[in-house]
């Protein structure tokens, strides 16, 4: 039997949800005010959406009816959160949601105020 899988849409990510605590797992300080409203808040991401859909220009003159079953791959925007990354966001713009008995939040990308994000071999720092 397959597991369910959940796919985030669009800009947003899925973010494993962190205790509200003053100090991140990232070593992120949290004011106790950010904590205590619950105005920002920081967890994992588990998942990420494709990205913003941008439209096909190509289109924009064209007749419907002559395009004749051309299709074309959907193009993004793509993401700057990416999966590992840990997020700090406003919570205000995140929905809470349960799947498969764990918690999570989907958040826009316009949500995020900051990512951390471990060292790659692959990336260079500058």
């Amino acid at each position: 039997m397959s597991k369910k899988r959940l796919l985030v849409v669009g800009d947003r990510v899925l973010v494993k949800i962190e205790d509200g605590e003053q100090r991140s797992k990232v070593g992120l300080y949290l004011p106790p005010t950010a904590v205590d409203n619950q105005a920002v808040q920081g967890g994992e991401i588990v998942s990420t959406g494709p990205g913003l859909a941008l439209p096909d220009l190509a289109d924009q003159g064209d007749e419907p009816w002559r395009i004749g079953g051309v299709s074309r791959e959907a193009r993004y925007v793509p993401m700057q959160a990416q999966v590992g990354d840990y997020a700090l966001f406003f919570r205000k713009a995140a929905v809470e949601i349960t799947f498969e008995n764990e918690q999570f939040l989907v958040v826009p990308q316009a949500a995020i105020l900051a990512l951390v994000r471990e060292p790659r071999e692959d990336i260079p720092d500058y």
